[in-house]
Protein backbone atom coordinates (compact mmCIF):
# COMPACT_ATOMS: atom_id res chain seq x y z
CA UNK A 1 0.00 0.00 0.00
CA UNK A 2 3.14 2.78 0.87
CA UNK A 3 4.68 1.64 -2.15
CA UNK A 4 1.40 2.55 -4.25
CA UNK A 5 1.02 5.68 -3.08
CA UNK A 6 3.83 6.99 -3.69
CA UNK A 7 3.21 6.42 -7.27
CA UNK A 8 0.25 8.75 -6.72
CA UNK A 9 2.02 11.49 -5.53
CA UNK A 10 2.11 12.62 -9.38
CA UNK A 11 -1.70 13.56 -8.48
CA UNK A 12 -1.67 16.82 -7.02
CA UNK A 13 -5.70 17.59 -7.49
CA UNK A 14 -8.55 15.59 -8.21
CA UNK A 15 -8.73 17.12 -11.90
CA UNK A 16 -5.19 14.82 -12.13
CA UNK A 17 -6.95 11.57 -12.33
CA UNK A 18 -9.63 13.00 -14.65
CA UNK A 19 -6.91 13.06 -17.26
CA UNK A 20 -5.66 9.81 -16.18
CA UNK A 21 -9.17 8.08 -16.29
CA UNK A 22 -9.20 9.37 -20.11
CA UNK A 23 -6.48 8.08 -21.10
CA UNK A 24 -7.75 4.47 -18.64
CA UNK A 25 -10.99 3.91 -19.86
CA UNK A 26 -12.75 2.82 -23.12
CA UNK A 27 -13.97 5.80 -24.41
CA UNK A 28 -17.93 4.34 -24.26
CA UNK A 29 -17.60 4.21 -20.38
CA UNK A 30 -15.26 7.55 -20.09
CA UNK A 31 -18.05 9.38 -21.81
CA UNK A 32 -20.37 8.39 -19.49
CA UNK A 33 -18.91 9.29 -16.54
CA UNK A 34 -17.96 12.63 -18.02
CA UNK A 35 -21.03 13.40 -19.89
CA UNK A 36 -24.46 14.95 -19.06
CA UNK A 37 -27.67 15.62 -20.98
CA UNK A 38 -28.33 17.12 -24.27
CA UNK A 39 -26.08 20.75 -24.34
CA UNK A 40 -24.71 20.18 -21.13
CA UNK A 41 -25.78 23.39 -19.33
CA UNK A 42 -26.71 22.27 -16.51
CA UNK A 43 -23.16 20.29 -16.05
CA UNK A 44 -21.50 24.32 -16.86
CA UNK A 45 -23.66 25.39 -14.70
CA UNK A 46 -22.34 23.64 -11.60
CA UNK A 47 -18.60 24.73 -12.33
CA UNK A 48 -19.88 28.43 -13.39
CA UNK A 49 -21.68 29.32 -10.13
CA UNK A 50 -18.71 28.24 -8.04
CA UNK A 51 -16.80 30.39 -9.96
CA UNK A 52 -19.29 33.54 -8.85
CA UNK A 53 -18.03 33.22 -5.39
CA UNK A 54 -15.12 34.59 -3.69
CA UNK A 55 -13.74 34.82 -0.14
CA UNK A 56 -13.36 37.37 2.05
CA UNK A 57 -10.68 36.08 4.81
CA UNK A 58 -9.58 37.16 8.33
CA UNK A 59 -6.19 37.15 9.63
CA UNK A 60 -4.02 36.85 12.98
CA UNK A 61 -6.41 34.57 14.13
CA UNK A 62 -4.74 31.79 15.81
CA UNK A 63 -5.31 28.52 14.16
CA UNK A 64 -2.89 26.22 14.46
CA UNK A 65 -5.47 23.89 16.54
CA UNK A 66 -7.85 23.60 13.35
CA UNK A 67 -10.05 20.46 12.56
CA UNK A 68 -11.84 19.34 9.79
CA UNK A 69 -14.02 17.03 11.66
CA UNK A 70 -17.53 17.21 11.11
CA UNK A 71 -20.71 15.82 13.06
CA UNK A 72 -23.96 15.00 11.16
CA UNK A 73 -26.76 12.87 12.15
CA UNK A 74 -24.94 12.43 15.34
CA UNK A 75 -21.90 10.51 13.18
CA UNK A 76 -18.50 12.09 13.26
CA UNK A 77 -16.55 12.38 10.16
CA UNK A 78 -13.22 13.27 9.28
CA UNK A 79 -14.34 15.99 6.99
CA UNK A 80 -17.44 17.63 5.88
CA UNK A 81 -17.43 15.80 2.53
CA UNK A 82 -18.30 12.37 1.25
CA UNK A 83 -18.64 10.14 -1.82
CA UNK A 84 -21.75 10.76 -4.07
CA UNK A 85 -23.40 7.77 -5.60
CA UNK A 86 -22.24 6.72 -8.99
CA UNK A 87 -24.13 3.97 -11.28
CA UNK A 88 -22.07 1.08 -12.67
CA UNK A 89 -18.90 1.96 -10.54
CA UNK A 90 -17.64 -1.98 -11.25
CA UNK A 91 -17.30 -1.56 -14.46
CA UNK A 92 -15.40 1.57 -14.36
CA UNK A 93 -13.12 0.13 -11.50
CA UNK A 94 -12.45 -3.32 -10.33
CA UNK A 95 -15.00 -4.46 -7.77
CA UNK A 96 -15.77 -0.38 -7.63
CA UNK A 97 -18.63 -0.29 -5.03
CA UNK A 98 -16.45 -1.92 -2.42
CA UNK A 99 -13.08 0.01 -3.06
CA UNK A 100 -15.02 3.35 -3.10
CA UNK A 101 -16.86 2.36 0.07
CA UNK A 102 -13.40 0.64 1.77
CA UNK A 103 -11.72 3.54 0.76
CA UNK A 104 -14.45 6.18 2.60
CA UNK A 105 -14.51 3.75 5.59
CA UNK A 106 -10.63 4.06 5.78
CA UNK A 107 -11.36 8.02 5.32
CA UNK A 108 -13.42 8.82 7.68
CA UNK A 109 -16.10 9.79 5.32
CA UNK A 110 -19.45 8.58 4.29
CA UNK A 111 -20.08 6.81 1.09
CA UNK A 112 -23.19 6.77 -0.63
CA UNK A 113 -23.48 3.28 -2.79
CA UNK A 114 -26.09 3.38 -6.19
CA UNK A 115 -28.82 1.54 -6.27
CA UNK A 116 -27.50 1.13 -9.99
CA UNK A 117 -24.46 -0.54 -8.80
CA UNK A 118 -23.13 -3.69 -9.85
CA UNK A 119 -22.15 -5.68 -6.60
CA UNK A 120 -24.69 -6.51 -4.17
CA UNK A 121 -25.53 -4.22 -1.46
CA UNK A 122 -25.31 -6.77 1.10
CA UNK A 123 -21.49 -7.34 0.38
CA UNK A 124 -20.53 -3.37 0.50
CA UNK A 125 -22.33 -2.81 3.64
CA UNK A 126 -20.65 -5.92 4.99
CA UNK A 127 -17.20 -4.50 4.27
CA UNK A 128 -18.64 -0.97 5.00
CA UNK A 129 -20.90 -0.65 7.61
CA UNK A 130 -21.10 2.94 7.45
CA UNK A 131 -21.91 3.41 4.12
CA UNK A 132 -25.22 4.81 2.81
CA UNK A 133 -27.79 3.24 0.23
CA UNK A 134 -29.12 5.30 -2.46
CA UNK A 135 -31.88 3.84 -4.22
CA UNK A 136 -33.60 4.81 -7.27
CA UNK A 137 -37.69 3.19 -6.64
CA UNK A 138 -40.30 3.34 -9.05
CA UNK A 139 -43.86 4.36 -8.24
CA UNK A 140 -44.98 0.65 -7.28
CA UNK A 141 -45.80 -0.10 -3.61
CA UNK A 142 -44.88 -3.76 -4.02
CA UNK A 143 -41.43 -2.81 -5.60
CA UNK A 144 -40.65 -0.14 -2.75
CA UNK A 145 -41.89 -2.28 0.15
CA UNK A 146 -39.24 -5.50 -0.88
CA UNK A 147 -36.28 -3.24 -1.49
CA UNK A 148 -36.75 -0.98 1.55
CA UNK A 149 -36.95 -4.18 3.55
CA UNK A 150 -33.53 -5.68 1.51
CA UNK A 151 -31.60 -2.44 2.77
CA UNK A 152 -32.98 -2.57 5.88
CA UNK A 153 -32.20 -6.07 6.55
CA UNK A 154 -28.66 -5.74 5.07
CA UNK A 155 -27.92 -3.45 7.84
CA UNK A 156 -27.96 0.31 6.32
CA UNK A 157 -28.51 2.94 8.66
CA UNK A 158 -29.11 5.79 5.97
CA UNK A 159 -30.91 5.21 2.78
CA UNK A 160 -30.97 8.04 0.32
CA UNK A 161 -34.24 8.20 -2.32
CA UNK A 162 -32.85 9.98 -5.26
CA UNK A 163 -36.16 11.95 -6.78
CA UNK A 164 -34.88 13.73 -9.86
CA UNK A 165 -35.55 10.57 -12.42
CA UNK A 166 -38.93 10.77 -13.60
CA UNK A 167 -37.64 8.83 -16.77
CA UNK A 168 -34.84 8.57 -18.73
CA UNK A 169 -32.47 12.19 -19.80
CA UNK A 170 -31.52 13.01 -23.20
CA UNK A 171 -27.83 11.91 -23.04
CA UNK A 172 -26.77 12.11 -26.01
CA UNK A 173 -23.22 11.80 -25.23
CA UNK A 174 -23.96 7.96 -24.32
CA UNK A 175 -25.16 7.62 -28.19
CA UNK A 176 -22.05 9.37 -29.61
CA UNK A 177 -19.79 7.37 -27.09
CA UNK A 178 -21.39 4.12 -27.70
CA UNK A 179 -22.41 3.61 -24.60
CA UNK A 180 -25.22 1.92 -23.63
CA UNK A 181 -26.99 -0.51 -20.78
CA UNK A 182 -26.81 -3.40 -21.18
CA UNK A 183 -23.25 -2.74 -23.30
CA UNK A 184 -24.12 -3.91 -26.82
CA UNK A 185 -21.35 -6.39 -28.02
CA UNK A 186 -19.87 -5.05 -31.16
CA UNK A 187 -16.79 -4.41 -33.47
CA UNK A 188 -16.45 -0.80 -32.19
CA UNK A 189 -16.75 -2.28 -28.42
CA UNK A 190 -14.10 -4.81 -29.20
CA UNK A 191 -12.18 -2.31 -30.34
CA UNK A 192 -11.63 -0.11 -27.18
CA UNK A 193 -11.04 -3.02 -25.67
CA UNK A 194 -8.13 -4.08 -27.19
CA UNK A 195 -7.14 -0.15 -27.42
CA UNK A 196 -7.42 0.18 -23.69
CA UNK A 197 -5.45 -3.05 -22.57
CA UNK A 198 -4.86 -1.84 -18.86
CA UNK A 199 -8.82 -1.55 -18.08
CA UNK A 200 -10.04 -4.86 -19.96
CA UNK A 201 -7.34 -7.05 -18.16
CA UNK A 202 -7.32 -5.83 -15.10
CA UNK A 203 -10.94 -4.82 -14.55
CA UNK A 204 -13.21 -6.60 -17.12
CA UNK A 205 -11.29 -9.72 -17.67
CA UNK A 206 -10.57 -9.70 -14.05
CA UNK A 207 -14.07 -9.10 -12.95
CA UNK A 208 -15.33 -12.04 -15.44
CA UNK A 209 -12.93 -14.80 -14.11
CA UNK A 210 -13.68 -14.00 -10.47
CA UNK A 211 -17.14 -12.89 -10.64
CA UNK A 212 -18.60 -13.73 -14.09
CA UNK A 213 -20.67 -11.15 -15.43
CA UNK A 214 -21.94 -8.32 -13.72
CA UNK A 215 -25.52 -7.83 -13.54
CA UNK A 216 -27.23 -4.96 -12.42
CA UNK A 217 -28.25 -5.97 -8.39
CA UNK A 218 -29.86 -3.59 -6.16
CA UNK A 219 -32.19 -1.71 -8.55
CA UNK A 220 -34.79 -4.05 -7.09
CA UNK A 221 -34.98 -6.67 -4.37
CA UNK A 222 -33.87 -9.39 -7.30
CA UNK A 223 -31.19 -9.42 -9.71
CA UNK A 224 -31.54 -7.30 -12.92
CA UNK A 225 -30.22 -7.57 -16.26
CA UNK A 226 -26.81 -8.44 -17.12
CA UNK A 227 -23.98 -5.40 -18.20
CA UNK A 228 -23.30 -6.68 -21.40
CA UNK A 229 -25.98 -8.12 -23.28
CA UNK A 230 -27.32 -8.75 -26.91
CA UNK A 231 -30.73 -9.03 -26.55
CA UNK A 232 -31.98 -8.15 -22.55
CA UNK A 233 -33.40 -4.81 -21.81
CA UNK A 234 -32.92 -3.41 -18.39
CA UNK A 235 -35.97 -2.78 -16.22
CA UNK A 236 -36.33 1.07 -15.07
CA UNK A 237 -39.67 0.62 -13.37
CA UNK A 238 -42.77 2.85 -13.57
CA UNK A 239 -40.13 5.70 -12.14
CA UNK A 240 -42.60 8.61 -13.57
CA UNK A 241 -45.36 7.23 -11.39
CA UNK A 242 -43.23 7.65 -7.85
CA UNK A 243 -44.77 10.75 -6.13
CA UNK A 244 -45.16 12.31 -2.55
CA UNK A 245 -47.36 9.47 -1.44
CA UNK A 246 -44.94 7.07 -2.00
CA UNK A 247 -42.28 9.15 0.33
CA UNK A 248 -44.94 8.88 2.87
CA UNK A 249 -44.99 4.93 2.35
CA UNK A 250 -41.24 4.97 2.58
CA UNK A 251 -40.83 7.08 6.16
CA UNK A 252 -43.69 4.69 7.60
CA UNK A 253 -41.66 1.30 6.51
CA UNK A 254 -37.52 2.82 6.53
CA UNK A 255 -36.66 2.70 10.21
CA UNK A 256 -33.63 4.78 9.56
CA UNK A 257 -32.70 7.63 8.71
CA UNK A 258 -34.20 8.85 5.20
CA UNK A 259 -32.50 11.25 2.79
CA UNK A 260 -33.96 12.69 -0.19
CA UNK A 261 -31.82 13.73 -3.12
CA UNK A 262 -32.41 15.68 -6.21
CA UNK A 263 -34.28 18.67 -4.71
CA UNK A 264 -34.07 22.08 -6.27
CA UNK A 265 -36.54 23.92 -4.81
CA UNK A 266 -37.45 25.13 -1.17
CA UNK A 267 -40.78 23.94 -1.86
CA UNK A 268 -40.05 20.73 -2.06
CA UNK A 269 -37.66 20.66 0.26
CA UNK A 270 -40.20 22.20 2.69
CA UNK A 271 -42.17 19.11 1.30
CA UNK A 272 -39.98 16.21 2.21
CA UNK A 273 -39.15 18.18 5.84
CA UNK A 274 -43.04 17.91 6.71
CA UNK A 275 -42.88 13.78 5.37
CA UNK A 276 -40.91 13.41 8.21
CA UNK A 277 -37.57 13.50 5.99
CA UNK A 278 -34.08 13.36 8.13
CA UNK A 279 -32.28 15.10 5.64
CA UNK A 280 -31.36 16.72 1.61
CA UNK A 281 -29.40 16.48 -0.78
CA UNK A 282 -29.60 19.67 -3.23
CA UNK A 283 -28.58 18.37 -6.70
CA UNK A 284 -29.25 18.54 -10.60
CA UNK A 285 -27.62 15.31 -10.45
CA UNK A 286 -24.39 16.00 -11.95
CA UNK A 287 -25.74 17.39 -14.63
CA UNK A 288 -27.37 14.30 -16.55
CA UNK A 289 -30.64 15.05 -15.99
CA UNK A 290 -33.01 18.13 -16.59
CA UNK A 291 -30.31 20.24 -18.86
CA UNK A 292 -30.80 23.62 -18.18
CA UNK A 293 -31.48 23.06 -14.61
CA UNK A 294 -30.06 25.59 -11.69
CA UNK A 295 -26.75 24.34 -9.98
CA UNK A 296 -27.25 23.26 -6.56
CA UNK A 297 -24.95 26.21 -5.60
CA UNK A 298 -27.68 28.47 -6.39
CA UNK A 299 -30.83 26.27 -5.43
CA UNK A 300 -28.70 25.97 -1.85
CA UNK A 301 -29.16 29.17 -0.17
CA UNK A 302 -33.20 29.25 -0.57
CA UNK A 303 -32.98 25.82 0.29
CA UNK A 304 -31.19 26.02 4.01
CA UNK A 305 -33.66 29.41 4.40
CA UNK A 306 -36.53 27.51 3.97
CA UNK A 307 -35.74 24.52 6.31
CA UNK A 308 -32.00 24.48 7.13
CA UNK A 309 -32.73 25.29 10.68
CA UNK A 310 -35.37 21.80 10.64
CA UNK A 311 -32.40 19.24 9.27
CA UNK A 312 -29.85 19.18 7.81
CA UNK A 313 -28.85 20.42 4.07
CA UNK A 314 -26.61 18.83 1.73
CA UNK A 315 -25.65 19.50 -1.44
CA UNK A 316 -23.62 17.75 -4.80
CA UNK A 317 -22.79 18.65 -7.81
CA UNK A 318 -19.20 20.37 -9.65
CA UNK A 319 -17.35 20.06 -6.56
CA UNK A 320 -13.41 19.01 -7.34
CA UNK A 321 -11.32 21.69 -4.55
CA UNK A 322 -11.30 22.20 -1.09
CA UNK A 323 -12.46 25.87 -1.69
CA UNK A 324 -15.57 24.41 -3.55
CA UNK A 325 -16.47 22.93 -0.49
CA UNK A 326 -15.81 25.68 1.67
CA UNK A 327 -18.30 27.91 -0.15
CA UNK A 328 -20.84 25.28 0.30
CA UNK A 329 -20.52 25.18 3.37
CA UNK A 330 -20.22 29.13 3.82
CA UNK A 331 -23.86 28.91 2.22
CA UNK A 332 -25.33 26.88 4.89
CA UNK A 333 -24.62 22.99 3.91
CA UNK A 334 -24.07 20.94 6.49
CA UNK A 335 -22.31 18.51 3.89
CA UNK A 336 -20.86 17.58 0.67
CA UNK A 337 -20.57 14.87 -1.37
CA UNK A 338 -17.63 14.85 -4.63
CA UNK A 339 -18.69 11.95 -7.44
CA UNK A 340 -16.68 11.96 -10.84
CA UNK A 341 -13.64 12.59 -9.21
CA UNK A 342 -13.52 9.84 -7.18
CA UNK A 343 -14.42 7.29 -9.34
CA UNK A 344 -11.87 8.51 -12.11
CA UNK A 345 -9.38 7.76 -8.97
CA UNK A 346 -10.74 4.50 -8.11
CA UNK A 347 -10.35 3.80 -11.95
CA UNK A 348 -6.96 4.60 -12.74
CA UNK A 349 -5.49 3.44 -8.70
CA UNK A 350 -8.34 1.41 -7.08
CA UNK A 351 -8.33 1.72 -3.28
CA UNK A 352 -4.82 3.73 -3.08
CA UNK A 353 -6.46 6.17 -5.84
CA UNK A 354 -9.69 6.55 -3.55
CA UNK A 355 -7.94 7.02 -0.23
CA UNK A 356 -5.42 9.73 -2.18
CA UNK A 357 -8.61 11.79 -3.63
CA UNK A 358 -10.11 11.73 -0.06
CA UNK A 359 -6.72 13.10 1.57
CA UNK A 360 -5.82 15.57 -1.17
CA UNK A 361 -9.46 17.20 -0.31
CA UNK A 362 -8.58 16.79 3.55
CA UNK A 363 -5.25 18.39 2.98
CA UNK A 364 -6.78 21.60 0.82
CA UNK A 365 -9.20 22.30 3.49
CA UNK A 366 -6.82 22.37 6.15
CA UNK A 367 -4.44 24.58 4.37
CA UNK A 368 -7.33 27.13 3.23
CA UNK A 369 -9.01 26.69 7.19
CA UNK A 370 -6.10 28.39 7.91
CA UNK A 371 -5.68 31.08 5.31
CA UNK A 372 -9.79 32.20 5.95
CA UNK A 373 -9.05 32.78 9.25
CA UNK A 374 -10.88 29.25 10.61
CA UNK A 375 -10.54 26.82 13.04
CA UNK A 376 -13.84 24.62 12.89
CA UNK A 377 -15.72 24.05 9.97
CA UNK A 378 -18.75 25.41 11.79
CA UNK A 379 -17.42 28.77 12.10
CA UNK A 380 -17.47 29.27 8.35
CA UNK A 381 -20.64 31.63 7.83
CA UNK A 382 -21.76 33.63 4.63
CA UNK A 383 -19.66 36.42 5.94
CA UNK A 384 -16.55 34.63 4.92
CA UNK A 385 -17.89 34.37 0.99
CA UNK A 386 -19.25 37.44 -1.45
CA UNK A 387 -20.08 36.92 -5.03
CA UNK A 388 -17.95 38.14 -7.51
CA UNK A 389 -19.58 38.35 -10.27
Amino acid sequence: MQANMRALDKYLCLDDFEKAAKRHLPRPLFGYVAGASETGASLRHNREDLANYAFLPRVLRDVSQRSTRTTIFGESYSAPFGIAPMGISALMAYRGDLVLAQGASQAGIPMIMSGSSLIRLEDVVASAPGTWFQAYLPGEPVRIDALVDRVAEAGFKTLVLTVDTATLANRENNIRAGFSTPLRPSLALAWQGITHPRWTVGTFLRTLLQHGIPHFENSFATRGAPIVSSHVMRDFGRKDHLNWTHLERIRNRWAGRLVVKGLLHPDDAATAQVLGTDGVIVSNHGGRQLDSAISPLAALPGIVERVGEKMPVMVDGGFRRGTDIMKALALGARFVFVGRPFLYAAAVAGLPGVMKAAELLHVELHRNMALLGLSAIDELTSEYVVQSA
